[in-house]
């Protein structure tokens, strides 16, 4: 409930700046005007490490966030890192995980469960790495607190709650070039170069970069994984036994159950405007002094689950949700199975859509989350062993304490992707191009959430996009990715929302590659400042040559190991 008033109270922000913003113009006031070499406007865990590394090339940052809290998945929810080849994440980001393991190296971290009863192992490599002195896996407060104290450390000035006005009139350019842009408040921020570190790429799109939303055909960059993917059945979130459909069980006619598109999909490899499933990634806990019981959303309606019931009645399958483990009895919990924490066909709209629209979606997404969850909690006409399971954990009520325990944002999988100066794809995920200029390196499988689900032509329900093609090798990310297209912008860079296919975004999306990314964006950025050329003009030998300097990681080692 604290969450919906949280969105309301947001969008009542939203009006009150439109109306300050008229009213300081009846008066004649003139908006408020702020000036730095580098704006970063986003405050992802891209945008953190952006700021960080354009402060220490002694460069005056803004960062200007829409978010109350910085950090968004990392901070939120996602800490339980997709690391895929850690030897090859360097950099601001690799500091940021030695900064998570000399927090736990205080005893007094360990407040719930001590350090050595709390054997973590994730995503393939040791949570705790103390020779190397990184950690991979930590609580949501834990990285908010990192993130605040190292902006402070950089004496980076940061504005939030700060949203990009979206008009005509919002993004100001001379040619090519971003002079400024307002918020919806009516305030001011000038910059030499602009650096767009958010999930949606409004501050990309607004100052005229071409990108896309959806799904390329295969054609269109001669790949095989992008496009729909009717009856490629990767991991285990796919109906493994014939549910039926309909209200009414054998009856087209009494329509379709909840959460069941009737919309076919597009034969396999077209293309379409689909995004794949978003969901909260929710911190729980099996501590009984810090468990919270699952809330009961304001206009829960069980039978928006039967389709849970049907789901479990085929299939028989207890681990319907991924809870790993994080410190002090804590979780990551993810989605697992068929029928579980994504909204699968909740999102389609929330790209391109305004403040307002986006706000509903986000409360769609939280009503459905919740009234799963209290759903397999209580209702009695789910198998007791279900709901013994979902009792045994809550929410943790030392986190998200301002938004009910309930996490400050929405899992963006994907949004808009900026189509720049270079187009990463799987064929460079899969190292089968060259790919130029690297500025980091990613190795996480090319992996996509579902998309759609959907009623067979033999009329049982199942999901569509679900994809998880595993990588050989890390591979290079290139500087063309985060570089609008020449004659498009010239001083914007783009290491959030970056120039990639779908396929090749499944894989680039993540945690760790987005601070790489950042970092490296803000160095590009001090550069093209100190040598007075646009982003697209950046001279690579010097560039890489201060990247490798810095720590970051542009080719696998020949010899390496986790």
């Amino acid at each position: 409930m604290m969450d919906k008033i949280r969105n309301k109270l947001l969008l009542l922000a939203i009006l009150a700046a439109s109306i300050c913003v008229a009213s300081c113009a009846s008066r004649g006031e003139s908006p408020k005007v702020y000036e730095a070499d580098v704006v970063v406007y986003g405050g992802t865990s891209g945008g953190v490490a952006a700021a960080v590394q354009a402060a220490r090339e002694g460069k005056s940052v803004l960062l200007v966030a829409p978010d109350k809290h910085l950090g968004a998945m990392t901070s939120s929810g996602l800490g339980f890192t997709d690391a895929g080849k850690a030897y090859v994440i360097g950099g601001v980001s690799r500091e940021f995980y030695h900064r998570v393991w000399k927090f736990y190296q205080n005893p007094a971290a360990w407040n719930w469960i001590k350090r050595e009863d709390d054997k973590l192992v994730g995503q393939g490599t040791k949570a705790i790495n103390d020779k190397e002195q990184t950690m991979w896996i930590f609580e949501p407060k834990v990285a908010e607190e990192i993130y605040n104290k190292w902006l402070e450390e950089e004496k980076v000035r940061v504005f939030r709650q700060k949203f990009l006005d979206r008009g005509k009139d919002g993004v100001v350019k001379d040619g090519s070039r971003i002079v400024s842009f307002k918020t919806l408040d009516g305030d001011i921020f000038k910059g030499k170069m602009f650096i767009d570190a958010t999930f949606e790429g409004d501050l990309m799109a607004a100052s005229g970069c071409s990108y896309h939303v959806g799904r390329e055909a295969n054609s269109v960059y001669n790949e095989s994984w992008n496009g729909s993917q009717p009856g490629v059945l990767c991991h285990d979130h796919f109906f493994t036994k014939q549910v039926d459909p309909y209200v009414l069980e054998g009856d087209p006619s009494s329509g379709l159950l909840k959460h069941i598109s009737k919309e076919k999909p597009l034969p396999k490899g077209s293309g379409d405007d689909k995004v794949q499933a978003y969901c909260f990634r929710l911190c729980m806990t099996t501590v009984p002094e810090n468990r919270r019981p699952f809330p009961k959303p304001a206009n829960y309606n069980a039978d928006d689950y039967i389709l849970a019931l049907r789901t479990y009645a085929a299939e028989g399958r207890t681990d319907i949700m991924k809870p790993d483990r994080m410190p002090n009895g804590k979780t990551d919990t993810n989605n697992q199975s068929a029928f579980s924490m994504d909204f699968i066909g909740g999102n389609y709209a929330y790209p391109d859509a305004s403040y307002e629209e986006r706000a509903k979606i986000v409360d769609a997404h939280r009503d459905y989350q919740q009234g799963w969850l209290y759903f397999l909690a209580n209702d009695p006409r789910v198998p007791a062993e279900l709901r013994e399971i979902f009792n045994r954990y809550g929410l943790a009520k030392d986190e998200f304490v301002d938004s009910d325990n309930w996490p400050f944002n929405l899992y963006i999988r994907e949004a808009r992707r900026m189509i720049g100066d270079y187009v990463m794809t799987e064929h460079d995920c899969r190292i089968a191009v060259e790919t130029p200029k690297s500025i980091g390196m990613g190795s996480y499988t090319l992996d996509s959430h579902n998309i759609q689900r959907y009623v067979t032509d033999e009329g049982y329900v199942q999901n569509e996009g679900d994809i998880g093609v595993h990588l050989d090798a890390p591979y290079k990310i290139a500087y063309g990715a985060i570089t609008p297209k020449r004659g498009q912008v010239s001083n914007l860079l783009v290491p959030v929302a970056c120039s990639a296919s779908h396929m090749a975004y499944g894989s680039i999306r993540m945690e760790p590659v987005f601070m790489i990314l950042g970092h490296s964006a803000a160095t590009a950025a001090s550069i093209a400042i100190d040598d007075n050329c646009d982003v697209q003009d950046v001279d690579y030998a010097k560039l890489r040559a201060k990247l490798l300097k810095d720590g970051q990681i542009l080719e696998a080692p020949k010899k390496s190991s986790k």
